[in-house]
């Protein structure tokens, strides 16, 4: 059986390979990935961001989210933590913190599951089929249940005010201000070359 470290980088490379099957409907940020993946290779600290399209046929459609995704050293058997960079509304996923609630990442994880899979089928059916019975998002919950158009208007307002192509392509460049400040003078890069630019999506 391989080792937890060796399953991270498996399924993180599988993420992030071009030459991958799978149709994936993300994105990459390949540059920053490479330096946050080098800078946090201490205990606990496996992390990087994912960009992350709302699924077709939904209130979510055009959509770009930036999801952070941190790996815990016990990682396929112990659950990655992922949360929404920028705002999203949805009865599941807190306004503010991003924070998911998504069973099968808090509670019913298994290690047969990788991180294909939480952005492939589980984030993509969270948004399908939320479930404001157990909401993080009161507002949204409400909202659904009582006017469903008023709920699909105001996910569809969001979308537009908060996650616009642009909108996440300034994230990723105020992460990666952020970055190099606190990791000037203590990240030597060894003068490797990113590892590609982000596709467009």
């Amino acid at each position: 059986m391989s080792s937890p470290k060796r399953r991270i980088e498996t399924d993180v490379m599988k993420m992030y390979d071009r030459q991958s099957p799978h149709p994936l409907n993300l994105a990459a940020f390949p540059k920053l990935f490479v330096r946050r993946w080098q800078a946090y290779s201490a205990p606990g600290k496996q992390e990087f961001y994912v960009r992350f399209k709302g699924p077709d046929e939904t209130p979510f459609t055009g959509g770009h989210w930036k999801i952070h995704v941190e790996l815990p050293d016990q990682y396929p058997y112990k659950s990655p933590s992922i949360g929404f960079v920028n705002r999203i509304f949805h009865p599941n996923i807190d306004e503010l913190s991003g924070s998911v609630c998504l069973d099968v990442i808090n509670q019913t994880w298994s290690p047969m599951y990788d991180m294909l899979n939480i952005f492939e089928v589980f984030l993509p059916q969270l948004l399908r089929y939320p479930n404001p019975s157990d909401p993080l998002n009161g507002e949204a919950a409400a909202l659904m249940m009582r006017e469903p158009k008023a709920y699909e208007a105001k996910v569809k307002e969001y979308v537009a005010k908060y996650a616009s192509k642009e909108a996440v392509d300034e994230a990723d460049e105020d992460t990666e201000s952020e970055d190099e400040l606190s990791s000037a003078g203590s990240y030597e890069s060894g003068g490797e070359e990113p590892a590609g630019t982000m596709d467009d999506v």
